[in-house]
Protein backbone atom coordinates (compact mmCIF):
# COMPACT_ATOMS: atom_id res chain seq x y z
CA UNK A 1 0.00 0.00 0.00
CA UNK A 2 1.34 3.65 -1.19
CA UNK A 3 2.36 5.80 1.75
CA UNK A 4 -0.28 8.52 0.35
CA UNK A 5 -2.69 5.83 0.08
CA UNK A 6 -2.23 5.39 4.36
CA UNK A 7 -2.06 9.10 5.08
CA UNK A 8 -5.73 8.92 2.67
CA UNK A 9 -6.89 5.91 5.49
CA UNK A 10 -6.16 7.89 8.00
CA UNK A 11 -7.32 11.04 7.73
CA UNK A 12 -10.79 9.37 6.66
CA UNK A 13 -10.84 7.28 10.17
CA UNK A 14 -10.16 10.77 11.92
CA UNK A 15 -12.88 12.69 9.62
CA UNK A 16 -15.31 8.92 10.58
CA UNK A 17 -14.39 9.73 14.75
CA UNK A 18 -14.58 13.55 14.42
CA UNK A 19 -18.03 13.42 12.54
CA UNK A 20 -19.16 10.79 15.51
CA UNK A 21 -17.71 13.28 17.98
CA UNK A 22 -20.04 15.73 16.80
CA UNK A 23 -23.04 13.82 16.46
CA UNK A 24 -22.46 12.48 19.91
CA UNK A 25 -22.74 16.39 21.50
CA UNK A 26 -24.96 17.28 19.28
CA UNK A 27 -27.44 14.50 20.42
CA UNK A 28 -26.61 15.70 24.02
CA UNK A 29 -27.44 19.54 23.08
CA UNK A 30 -30.93 18.37 22.04
CA UNK A 31 -31.30 16.49 25.12
CA UNK A 32 -30.55 20.11 27.06
CA UNK A 33 -32.48 21.76 24.84
CA UNK A 34 -35.72 19.52 25.79
CA UNK A 35 -34.80 19.94 29.22
CA UNK A 36 -34.51 23.61 29.25
CA UNK A 37 -37.99 23.57 27.69
CA UNK A 38 -39.82 21.42 30.14
CA UNK A 39 -38.22 23.76 32.87
CA UNK A 40 -39.22 26.85 31.47
CA UNK A 41 -42.88 25.18 31.54
CA UNK A 42 -42.87 23.73 35.32
CA UNK A 43 -41.48 27.37 36.23
CA UNK A 44 -44.01 28.83 34.14
CA UNK A 45 -46.67 26.23 35.69
CA UNK A 46 -45.45 27.12 39.38
CA UNK A 47 -45.59 30.94 38.52
CA UNK A 48 -49.24 30.55 38.01
CA UNK A 49 -49.79 28.45 41.09
CA UNK A 50 -48.19 31.08 43.06
CA UNK A 51 -50.34 33.88 41.70
CA UNK A 52 -53.30 31.77 42.35
CA UNK A 53 -52.45 31.69 46.10
CA UNK A 54 -51.48 34.77 46.34
CA UNK A 55 -54.92 36.14 44.84
CA UNK A 56 -56.61 34.00 46.96
CA UNK A 57 -58.45 35.00 50.50
CA UNK A 58 -56.62 34.51 53.63
CA UNK A 59 -59.57 31.71 54.50
CA UNK A 60 -59.50 30.32 51.43
CA UNK A 61 -59.30 26.57 51.29
CA UNK A 62 -56.14 25.37 49.29
CA UNK A 63 -55.78 21.28 48.26
CA UNK A 64 -52.78 19.58 47.28
CA UNK A 65 -53.71 16.61 44.47
CA UNK A 66 -51.58 14.00 46.26
CA UNK A 67 -51.84 10.72 43.56
CA UNK A 68 -55.83 10.46 43.16
CA UNK A 69 -56.70 12.27 46.19
CA UNK A 70 -57.34 16.08 46.86
CA UNK A 71 -55.66 16.79 50.48
CA UNK A 72 -56.23 20.19 52.11
CA UNK A 73 -53.16 22.15 53.16
CA UNK A 74 -52.29 25.18 54.53
CA UNK A 75 -52.16 28.18 52.36
CA UNK A 76 -49.08 29.77 53.79
CA UNK A 77 -47.34 26.38 53.76
CA UNK A 78 -48.59 25.49 50.18
CA UNK A 79 -47.13 29.30 48.78
CA UNK A 80 -43.60 28.52 50.70
CA UNK A 81 -43.50 25.24 48.91
CA UNK A 82 -44.40 26.68 45.59
CA UNK A 83 -42.03 29.60 46.18
CA UNK A 84 -39.13 26.46 47.14
CA UNK A 85 -40.26 24.76 43.78
CA UNK A 86 -39.39 27.80 41.14
CA UNK A 87 -36.36 28.25 42.99
CA UNK A 88 -35.31 25.00 42.71
CA UNK A 89 -36.67 24.83 39.04
CA UNK A 90 -34.66 28.25 38.35
CA UNK A 91 -31.54 26.96 39.61
CA UNK A 92 -31.29 23.85 37.69
CA UNK A 93 -32.41 26.43 34.38
CA UNK A 94 -28.75 27.68 35.28
CA UNK A 95 -27.10 24.48 35.34
CA UNK A 96 -28.82 23.62 31.82
CA UNK A 97 -28.20 26.96 30.14
CA UNK A 98 -24.82 26.41 31.27
CA UNK A 99 -24.63 22.82 29.61
CA UNK A 100 -25.89 24.38 26.97
CA UNK A 101 -23.47 27.14 26.48
CA UNK A 102 -20.83 24.49 26.95
CA UNK A 103 -22.36 22.41 24.38
CA UNK A 104 -22.11 25.01 21.83
CA UNK A 105 -18.96 25.29 22.43
CA UNK A 106 -18.01 21.97 21.91
CA UNK A 107 -20.02 21.85 18.75
CA UNK A 108 -18.29 24.39 17.31
CA UNK A 109 -14.69 23.19 17.87
CA UNK A 110 -15.52 19.90 16.26
CA UNK A 111 -17.04 21.23 13.28
CA UNK A 112 -13.58 22.90 13.42
CA UNK A 113 -11.58 20.29 14.13
CA UNK A 114 -13.72 18.33 10.94
CA UNK A 115 -13.14 21.29 8.56
CA UNK A 116 -9.51 20.89 9.05
CA UNK A 117 -9.57 17.53 8.52
CA UNK A 118 -11.40 18.20 5.27
CA UNK A 119 -9.00 19.93 4.22
CA UNK A 120 -6.22 17.92 4.87
CA UNK A 121 -8.13 15.12 3.22
CA UNK A 122 -8.61 17.00 -0.15
CA UNK A 123 -5.03 17.85 -0.06
CA UNK A 124 -3.78 14.48 0.15
CA UNK A 125 -6.42 13.36 -2.03
CA UNK A 126 -4.85 16.08 -4.85
CA UNK A 127 -1.39 14.90 -3.68
CA UNK A 128 -2.72 11.31 -4.46
CA UNK A 129 -3.77 12.30 -7.78
CA UNK A 130 -1.01 14.31 -9.29
CA UNK A 131 1.28 11.10 -8.50
CA UNK A 132 -1.26 8.89 -10.57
Amino acid sequence: MAPGQRELEALQKQLQDELEKLKNVQKDYQKALTNRQQLEAQVNENKMVKEELDRADDDSNVYKLIGPVLVKQDRDEAKQNVAKRIEYISGEMKRTESTIKDLEVKQDSHRESLGKIQQKFQQAQLKQMTKA
